[in-house]
């Protein structure tokens, strides 16, 4: 997953502060970045909040950083 670590670079973030964020240890993150571990459904949701982004933007399903509408997100719950 080297697009977590190109949108923590571009933030000028540490790895022990994306870490923090959720709420692991920092070579627990490392591990995510070096594709050594895959993240959780709930640690990808928090990513892309924390980036304001879509998880298809962070596995690479899409080049649009744009993050889904909330009404969006809303209506696929109650499918």
């Amino acid at each position: 997953m080297n697009r977590i670590r190109e949108m923590r670079e571009d933030k000028d973030l540490l790895q022990k502060d994306l870490a923090k964020v959720l709420n692991i240890s920092q070579q627990q993150y490392s591990r995510y970045e070096n594709g050594e571990n895959q993240l959780s459904y709930d640690g990808l949701m928090k990513l892309a909040d924390f980036y304001k982004t879509s998880v298809d933007y962070i596995l690479y399903r899409t080049d649009d950083r744009t993050p889904y509408p909330k009404s969006v997100i809303a209506e696929e719950k109650n499918k």
